[in-house]
């Protein structure tokens, strides 16, 4: 079977022109090889296995099943593949700055850094208790207006947009006030003008909506 995957991995990587496992590789080869494996049972099993095996560090934050137990780190669960892995290409590239998924990002091959992609992805999401019952369904209507059209319309992402269902509570808090507080021209996400007229309530109540989905 192993030799089938890698047979497999290999006819993959010959039709995309054998990409190199560098930072910055394409978005469009990244596309190709990801979704090929995910098409494929075999290459997804067999990259969850390998995945599994690589995700020692990954585990002491974000936990083994993808579910932060630190408020203040976001889980990475059901996330999708492509999405996980472009974060890994951004933190190897300096796009991204953290003085651990940096580091960490830069040790990993392109083969790791998409099974542990694929890993995370298979996992599932767990929704964490309202704190403030009332907080978060005032988020509801605040998500429906400025977060839904990308996030979808129960939080769960699509391919490079994040899902947001039942991340802790502060992470999201922080993170929208950390694109709130970016000038135009720092980042080119659109992130920083969904965030700029968010008040700080706003903000509380948008990130205690998402927490519960």
């Amino acid at each position: 079977m192993r030799r089938n995957f890698w047979t497999k991995t290999l006819i993959i990587a010959l039709a995309m022109a054998a990409s190199p496992a560098v930072f910055g590789q394409s978005v469009y080869n990244a596309i190709q090889q990801v979704e090929a494996i995910m098409a494929d049972d075999e290459l997804r099993q067999q990259a969850y296995e390998e995945g599994h095996t690589r995700i020692r560090f990954c585990g002491y934050c974000h936990g083994e099943d993808g579910n932060s137990e630190r408020t203040y780190i976001p889980n990475l669960a059901e996330q999708h593949p492509l999405y996980l892995f472009n974060q890994f290409e951004k933190f190897g590239d300096g796009t991204r700055e953290h003085y651990v998924m940096t580091k960490l990002a830069q040790t990993l091959t392109l083969e790791e850094r998409i099974n542990v992609a694929i890993y995370y992805s298979q996992q599932e999401a767990k929704p964490r208790e309202a704190e403030d019952p009332a907080l978060a369904a005032a988020g509801e209507p605040i998500f429906q207006r400025r977060c839904q059209a990308c996030h979808g319309s129960k939080a769960e992402g699509f391919q490079d947009m994040p899902r947001l269902a039942g991340q802790p509570a502060r992470y999201v808090r922080e993170a929208l006030q950390r694109f709130k507080d970016m000038e135009p021209g720092e980042d080119d996400s659109p992130m920083i003008g969904i965030a700029e007229p968010l008040s700080k309530d706003d903000i509380r109540k948008l990130a205690a909506y998402v927490q519960t989905l």
